[in-house]
């Protein structure tokens, strides 16, 4: 089987980096890379009548983005895939063409379909063929081509590599599941005829691949009735080239965004997924390190993974492509010039943002006897760069904390201090009040800890 393995440009989304302990190496995972072009069809063109709404499903905003920027987005972080072909009705071309702007999507180009889905993908195919030569997307004819629902948004960088390898060494692959119910079969009058059996079928799911020449080809030669009536690649492949695809069995987050309550279940666990992990930025501080270890300990009942990285320049930069919750871990000097910096990056990562980013920002303190002037000062600066950095869609939080109580149990109170710096993480998903009720409530009991916005 063809492959390596490769540093990815961009994780493959939804993904959770693997835990680390404090002071290891921080270089992100490997990434298995395929050696041969692949590109993407993402058939858009259904006008999703089963979800009841007016506007079409894969064109539903939730976290302020509409679903289909979610499913291009997966497929943009993975490096190998030089591509991506996104199939609309002719009348949704410009409002395509918006999102992909809006959204600063990379490698995708937008191309009106047809009637039906066959006649949408095999549109997406063709416009596949006429790629090479045109600089703007710097690509040649894949040896592979992914086609993948844009409703189907949590599709994974290692099961679309045992697709696309799959299909280069069979002509064809695609994703199965085990069927939930029983498929039975009536008759013209509404009684049953018969049923099959379960464990002898599988329901077909997408991605599938296909090397070019089958994909094009199968389209070539089927009917008017196939373009028509069908909706089965796999088939097309079988009938008209003669391929039998491998079957791979996929993972459960493959299903499909079909009805109205599907997408409050997206939107909920995308919400999961990105509160399960975050960064910990620890500078130089001794302290800060130690903070560090203790959170990743916690984090693990929290079903959270931490990484911990002293800086996000060189290599660690990469986080800021990849993370949406950071904690920003100060010394004994408060510092706003380390909040303004990650800040600044941000920005200069030019991320189009899933929904907001959260930062908290932990200032250890090494006096017990603060000045009120000073404080009052900190709070309001603090305040000031938070109300800023809204305006970017990041919610930034403050809080003080005395190193002396650092990992030291409340007496009167349940919380450790840990656990009310995940609160912010986790919580910050579901609503922000939720966050500074939770951590007002904490820093009352625990009494050790001053919150400073």
């Amino acid at each position: 089987m063809e492959g390596d393995i490769c540093d990815p440009d961009r994780a493959a989304y939804p993904r959770i980096f693997p835990p680390r302990e404090a002071g290891e190496s921080d270089h992100q995972p490997f990434e298995r890379c395929v050696n041969f072009p692949v590109s993407v069809v993402l058939p858009a063109a259904g006008t999703g009548e089963r979800t009841g709404l007016q506007t079409p499903k894969q064109f539903c905003s939730f976290l302020g983005r509409p679903l289909i920027s979610y499913t291009i987005q997966a497929f943009e972080r993975v490096s190998w895939i030089q591509s991506i072909v996104v199939v609309v009705l002719k009348e949704n071309m410009a409002l395509m063409t918006d999102i992909i702007q809006r959204f600063q999507h990379r490698k995708v180009r937008v191309v009106p379909g047809g009637s039906t889905r066959h006649r949408s993908i095999c549109s997406g195919v063709l416009a596949l063929g006429e790629l090479e030569g045109e600089e703007s997307h710097a690509a040649v004819q894949p040896k592979v081509v992914i086609i993948h629902d844009a409703v189907r948004p949590f599709v994974e960088a290692d099961f679309l590599y045992k697709i696309a390898m799959a299909a280069k060494e069979q002509g064809a692959a695609g994703a199965i599941r085990p069927l939930v119910s029983t498929v039975i079969a009536t008759t013209s009058e509404g009684y049953l005829d018969h049923s099959l059996d379960r464990a002898k079928y599988r329901a077909s799911e997408m991605p599938q691949g296909f090397t070019y020449d089958v994909i094009y080809q199968a389209y070539q030669r089927c009917t008017e009735s196939d373009f028509d009536f069908g909706t089965e690649c796999l088939h097309l492949a079988l009938q008209y080239c003669g391929v039998s695809a491998k079957l791979i069995e996929g993972p459960p987050t493959l299903w499909k965004v079909t009805y109205k309550r599907d997408l409050a279940a997206a939107e909920s666990i995308i919400k999961e997924t990105l509160s399960r992990s975050a960064c910990v930025v620890t500078g130089a501080s001794a302290q800060a390190v130690t903070l560090a270890g203790t959170l990743q300990k916690a984090a693990r009942t929290w079903d959270m993974e931490l990484n911990v990285i002293p800086d996000l320049k060189g290599d660690n930069g990469s986080y800021l492509l990849t993370e949406w919750n950071f904690i920003l871990v100060s010394g004994s000097l408060p510092c706003l010039s380390e909040v303004e910096a990650i800040l600044t990056d941000f920005k200069a990562a030019n991320r189009a943002p899933l929904h907001p980013f959260v930062i908290v920002w932990v200032h250890l303190s090494s006096s017990d006897e603060l000045s009120i002037s000073r404080t009052m000062a900190e709070q309001v600066a603090i305040m000031d760069l938070a109300s800023a950095a809204k305006l970017q869609n990041i919610f930034l939080y403050g809080i003080q904390i005395h190193q002396s109580k650092l990992l030291t149990d409340h007496a009167d109170g349940p919380m450790h201090l840990p656990e009310i710096i995940l609160t912010a993480l986790c919580y910050e998903l579901h609503s922000v009040t939720d966050v500074l009720a939770h951590l007002l409530i904490a820093s009352y009991q625990g009494r050790s800890h001053r919150m400073m916005t």
